[in-house]
């Protein structure tokens, strides 16, 4: 995607909420909340977004805070213009490990609060493709791609007959979005073939009927990524005794795959250790 080759992309169930109070304390006091109701992060900024205490706890996450909200301030001059405070509240309904986008649903959210655009604040602050904020805006699949660095985002008419058969499994760790794009960009960009191949794949995806089919897509899909990151698909290097067919989802190496299976397929994840496996019909939107 971010060389423009087409990709599907499918919002989930699970996402985050922000709440913004106003009061008179002339601070912004800024609480995030897991999806256990605990609070995981937690600062207080003056006017000029700066910290009122220095958060030792979690000072990149602070840091990464202020820098999003000044160049939203920068994209909206009048975004946070007055001496009033606030207390904001983030509340996320998934696991903040599962890497479903703790910071692109935010860096949504911020932006609808700023009345701005999402995707500008997003290469202004974190970077990545963008398909993230498109899933956020959507209730529904669509086909995304970048033209020239701007969006494109079509409807998907993606509602695979055997979702039965479709299933998310967390691999334990979380990745950085900021380190699998790096590690993309160190490597050759694709040729034009390439990215035929993957439209091609993409689209079949898209109409495809047949799980037989679906499984032989994913894994030339797999077989095209590994030879231009250099790196392994999981499924060669973790599951190769399993009996369905596994698809890398984000950054490869960890945050969550698609397996195809049945009835089996979370018994055979939890005895390799992976007990978060959810079927695709309580995963997507």
């Amino acid at each position: 995607m971010l060389d423009g080759a087409k990709a599907l992309a499918v919002p989930t169930v699970f996402g985050q909420d922000l709440s913004v109070k106003k009061n008179d304390s002339n601070k912004i006091h800024w609480k995030s909340f897991d999806h256990m109701g605990e609070v995981w992060f937690e600062t207080e900024l003056d006017a000029n977004l700066l910290p009122c205490q220095k958060d030792q706890k979690s000072p990149d996450i602070e840091l990464r805070l202020i820098q999003i909200l000044k160049e939203a301030k920068k994209l909206n001059p009048l975004f946070l213009h007055d001496d009033q405070g606030c207390l904001l509240e983030t509340k996320l309904e998934f696991d903040r490990n599962w890497g479903l986008g703790t910071s692109s649903t935010l860096i949504n959210n911020i932006a609808s609060w700023a009345e701005i655009d999402a995707f500008e604040l997003l290469q202004r602050s974190i970077g990545g493709s963008g398909y993230d904020i498109a899933c956020a805006q959507q209730d529904h699949p669509i086909l995304y791609s970048l033209d020239q660095g701007h969006p494109q985002i079509q409807e998907a008419k993606f509602n695979p007959a055997f979702k039965e058969n479709l299933f998310f499994v967390f691999l334990n760790q979380k990745q950085n979005s900021r380190e699998g794009i790096a590690r993309y960009k160190s490597n050759p960009h694709m040729s034009k073939q390439v990215f035929s191949e993957i439209d091609l794949i993409t689209q079949e995806v898209i109409l495809c009927k047949e799980l037989n089919r679906f499984d032989e897509l994913i894994a030339e899909h797999e077989k095209i990524i590994s030879s231009i990151i250099k790196i392994e698909p999981v499924q060669k290097i973790m599951f190769k005794d399993y009996f369905g067919q596994i698809k890398s989802l984000g950054a490869w190496g960890g945050d969550f795959i698609l397996a195809t299976g049945n009835e089996l397929t979370p018994d055979y994840f939890a005895k390799k250790g992976f007990k978060t496996v959810i079927p695709y019909r309580e995963m997507v939107l």
